[in-house]
């Protein structure tokens, strides 16, 4: 109904012509009819009240060089097939695997990319009635069942995802508003689970499962009110960024189990959310219609995004096109001809990009300049790209509300017990309470601690407190962590791949957010509800006039349907509708011959 009501506003057939093309600064996407996924008949599928299309991808590195396979669902069908991207068109006839599923559908999934070889994959599938399914589909076969009685939770599984750098342990969300986290080697028991608090924070409670011996789940997140809609990893694996339908993004430290920062969207519930390639930015989406950028190292929203029409519901860096360039230290003129020339969009690899932007974090670098890209799609069928750059995380003229200047370059490592000492100076005019409260923390996906000054921090007195190592509230941080996290750690953070040798400096922690209480009663989270009104205009949620807004690179129609997956590869771009359709849209020059074919069969195709 919103569509229509679009396309009658907007003029009709302009509005509802499908692109098959848009160009940016570098260079012309198109898309490859030939290379379209979707079920073998090809017939739009009717999504009247099915869950969300899904795409994941892996690389088995197989010995062909065509290593990467794609599984998606359509209603009550799960497929996976060989993914061939730009190089060929796909062949829809011969899917690996293919499942349908009688009374449930498959809402999501997730590959494990450590344990995945030609001959074998582990694929977890989520499902609506609650279950969690392990499976093989070049095997073809099923493992083990998750959740099988509907015991733990019973209502619909939306995000699941392996926790990176483990074989055995992924994390399972439920429209419930709990998480849960498993080991794929334990069973769940033939009873209800009982539970133990571990810890407990305004809005969120942390338990572990009480028995003889160890059973899934691990533990239980109740995190914030309403479904929790999605989950994702910083790209160190240390944080946690979860959006809920109460509105809140609250960013854990997940080895920890300790809540990090929060944000609340400026209307309804956020959907979607995705990390930067460094880990210093979150981006989230949801009913607003907005894209929200969040500083992990400020705790605060610093842009905003308008261009759909809709909710969105997906958000995702693309880490091929941020760029990052090496620039003069003190070099702050020069002509725009100049500037241009330092750009250099879609030419780094992932891993390049990534080894740049820590370049980028080390105090003993030459300072450079940064442009990261992000993209989104919404209900509105429209697939927006944006920029995020230099002139947006740093401005140059600070805004006459609140004055802020972040030196990164020259960030130092705080004094391992220490607060607020360091390189970055950060005066915020509508939080008073800030003084001295600036917390090491390490970036996700750098080892460089930066002071971080926190939203919901103490007063000074109480801050001073909670820096002293023996004090009252570091006792009860202390005794959390060693009495419950210990267990938590052996049971769960053994078999990670990646071990951080890194010594861990320690950090303040808002002791609101710490219940010294330890009773399974979870009273604080019917007590604490946040009135939207009040959260409007503060940290939490900056007015609309208090941030940069930021505007679309490109804003365009791309299908019929509501878009529910948007996923950058190197060589393109894929994503979905409801209808069951999975597109792929090549880079500039990454056609090739079926960029080629494109041309010849779709002449109607729209340049943008």
């Amino acid at each position: 109904m919103q569509i229509s009501k679009m396309a009658a506003e907007g003029g009709g057939k302009e509005m509802n012509e499908i692109k098959t093309q848009f160009t940016t600064r570098e260079g012309v996407y198109k898309l490859l009819t030939h290379s379209e996924y979707s079920r073998p008949n090809r017939v739009p599928f009717n999504s009247q009240g099915s869950n969300p299309v899904k795409v994941c991808f892996v690389n088995v590195n197989d010995q062909s060089g065509n290593g990467d396979r794609i599984c998606f669902n359509v209603g009550r069908e799960l497929y996976f097939y060989i993914y061939k991207g730009v190089k060929k068109a796909a062949d829809l006839s011969k899917p690996i695997d293919k499942r349908i599923y009688k009374g449930t559908q498959p809402t999501c999934h997730d590959f494990n990319h450590l344990t995945a070889t030609a001959e074998s994959v582990s694929l977890l599938v989520g499902f609506s009635a609650g279950q969690v399914q392990l499976i093989d589909p070049i095997k073809k076969e099923t493992s083990k069942l998750f959740n099988e009685e509907r015991l733990i939770d019973k209502t619909r599984v939306t995000c699941v995802k392996w926790v990176p750098g483990s074989e055995s342990l992924f994390l399972v969300a439920h429209s419930s508003g709990n998480m849960y986290l498993y080991n794929v080697e334990h069973t769940c028991g033939t009873t209800a689970p009982h539970y133990q608090l571990l810890k407990q924070g305004e809005n969120y409670a942390v338990h572990t499962c009480k028995s003889k011996s160890t059973r899934n789940p691990l533990l239980k997140w109740m995190v914030g009110e309403g479904s929790l809609n999605e989950f994702a990893f910083s790209p160190d694996g240390k944080y946690l960024a979860c959006v809920s339908q109460d509105g809140f993004l609250r960013v854990f430290n997940f080895d920890a189990v300790e809540l990090h920062g929060t944000m609340k969207s400026y209307f309804g519930g956020l959907l979607c959310v995705c990390w930067s390639p460094d880990g210093k930015y979150i981006v989230a989406g949801g009913e607003d219609d907005l894209v929200t950028v969040w500083s992990f190292v400020d705790c605060r929203v610093i842009a905003r995004g308008h261009g759909h029409k809709s909710w969105v519901s997906v958000v995702a860096f693309d880490h091929y096109t941020t760029s990052v360039e090496e620039c003069d230290p003190m070099e702050f003129s020069g002509s725009d001809e100049d500037f241009q020339d330092q750009l250099h969009f879609g030419r780094d690899r992932a891993n390049s990009t990534q080894s740049r932007l820590s370049k980028r974090n080390s105090t003993d670098s030459r300072p450079v300049s940064v442009t990261y890209r992000f993209g989104s799609v919404g209900q509105d069928t429209q697939l927006c790209l944006w920029d995020l750059t230099e002139d947006i995380l740093f401005p140059h003229l600070p805004l006459s509300r609140t004055r802020t200047h972040t030196n990164v370059m020259n960030a130092t490592s705080p004094p391992a017990g220490g607060g607020g000492g360091g390189g970055t100076v950060i005066t915020t005019a509508n939080n008073p309470s800030t003084n001295g409260n600036n917390s090491g923390a390490n970036t996700p996906g750098n080892s460089l601690p930066i002071p971080l000054p926190r939203s919901n921090s103490l007063p000074h007195a109480a801050a001073a407190a909670a820096s002293t190592p023996n004090s009252k509230g570091g006792g009860v941080m202390d005794t959390a962590i060693a009495s419950g996290v210990s267990k938590f750690a052996t049971l769960s953070l053994h078999d990670r791949k990646e071990r951080h040798h890194e010594k861990d400096h320690k950090r303040n922690h808002s002791m609101g957010h710490i219940s010294s209480k330890s009773s399974d009663k979870l009273n604080m989270l019917t007590k604490t509800k946040t009135d939207p009104a009040k959260t409007l205009g503060t940290l939490l949620c900056p007015r609309m006039e208090d941030v940069p807004l930021l505007e679309p690179l490109i804003c365009k129609k791309i299908a019929h349907e509501r878009l529910t997956v948007l996923i950058f590869l190197e060589d393109c771009i894929v994503t979905a509708c409801q209808e069951g359709f999975i597109c792929t849209w090549a880079r500039p020059g990454k056609g090739g011959l079926l960029s080629s074919q494109n041309q010849a069969n779709s002449p109607s195709g729209t340049v943008v």
